[in-house]
């Protein structure tokens, strides 16, 4: 009995079994049929031809070579169901194992979207566009390099609020940035505050993948945490915070429509320093869009994306193998008789 099931078992593990074994159940259908079904010509004939019986015991009976056709249809016609059974039952094989790529991260992305995101002083594709613009198509080509992460998206202003939670999903989280607007968590700035929101969004991942990327243009001037007590609890959770200085060096539209040239703004860089520096991040400083691609072109690299995960056997399906023993069989079954007549 050990043997038997110990060859099962090595059976299930080279061929993977069957995916609807219940498909079987239908094995005994024609049989059912041919017992509820009436006999073919069980009604009583419609037109009495003299010597009918005789003709009709020479046709089955007279001619053993067309009988034995007969027979033999029946079977291929049975095989052909049984057949028709496996491929239902969508029979599988286990191929070699393969290790998957996992996500060697959890990043929480936060984006300052406070009323200065609004100036016009950064450039796209040979035009002037807002900050918060350059921002979304910057960090938009940043999530797609970041395959297999479980990535979420928070805005701050006045108030930090969630928009995307962390998740597989990186086409609901570029959605949301893109549908984001200037002002849409008030005009001030609450850098600790979305900070600390980060920090609990993260704080249920795996320890050493946590990540924070933060995106400010400007100094906390608004919420309830001060951000280098957000910093002390990021470092507590062992939250990583980049922390990345946007904006100046460009030129904005004057109220007469004139290009001027625009200076730094007024980025408080030591706290965002040493932000970053508390957590185990880095900090950067970006004065205008291309600056801002090589930083998250940069953060791309010291965040990696995959590990290897655990190695699993992919099924193979195998349905198509008896499906056409099962045609093959019909055909036969069909154009036997035919033959031997």
């Amino acid at each position: 009995m050990n043997s038997v099931a110990h060859w099962l078992l090595q059976w299930r593990e080279v061929f993977g079994g069957f995916a609807w074994p219940w498909a079987f159940a239908a094995l005994p259908l024609p049989l059912l049929a041919r017992w509820l079904l009436p006999a073919r010509g069980s009604a009583a004939p419609a037109l009495n031809v003299p010597f009918g019986t005789r003709l009709q015991a020479l046709a089955d009976g007279g001619n053993p070579l067309h009988a034995g056709a007969r027979r033999i249809a029946l079977w291929l016609a049975v095989a052909a169901w049984i057949c028709l059974c496996a491929a239902l039952a969508r029979p599988q094989q286990l191929g070699d194992a393969v290790a998957p790529p996992q996500s060697a991260r959890s990043l929480m992305l936060a984006v300052d979207l406070s009323g200065s995101m609004s100036e016009t002083d950064m450039e796209l594709g040979g035009r002037p566009v807002e900050r918060a613009t350059a921002a979304k198509a910057v960090i938009g080509d940043f999530l797609d390099r970041r395959a297999g992460d479980r990535v979420g998206l928070l805005v701050f202003g006045t108030r930090a609020y969630t928009l995307a939670p962390l998740t597989f999903d990186r086409n609901a989280v570029r959605e949301q940035l893109r549908d984001s607007v200037v002002g849409l968590a008030g005009r001030e700035t609450a850098l600790g505050d979305a900070i600390g929101l980060a920090v609990k969004r993260l704080r249920e991942q795996p320890p050493g993948q946590r990540v924070l990327i933060v995106l400010t243009d400007g100094v906390n001037t608004a919420g309830e945490l001060d951000p280098l007590k957000a910093a002390e609890l990021a470092q507590s959770e062992g939250v990583r915070v980049h922390a990345i200085g946007f904006g100046g060096g460009g030129s904005v539209l004057s109220v007469f429509g004139l290009p001027v040239a625009g200076g730094d703004d007024d980025i408080d860089e030591t706290t965002l320093k040493k932000i970053a520096g508390m957590t185990g991040g880095r900090y950067f400083r970006a004065r205008d869009t291309g600056e801002l691609a090589q930083i998250y072109a940069e953060l791309d690299g010291i965040e990696p994306v995959q590990q290897e995960g655990r190695k699993v056997r992919p099924r193979i399906e195998r349905y198509p193998l008896p499906l056409l023993f099962a045609l093959g069989f019909g055909l036969l079954a069909f154009v036997w008789p035919r033959s031997r007549a």
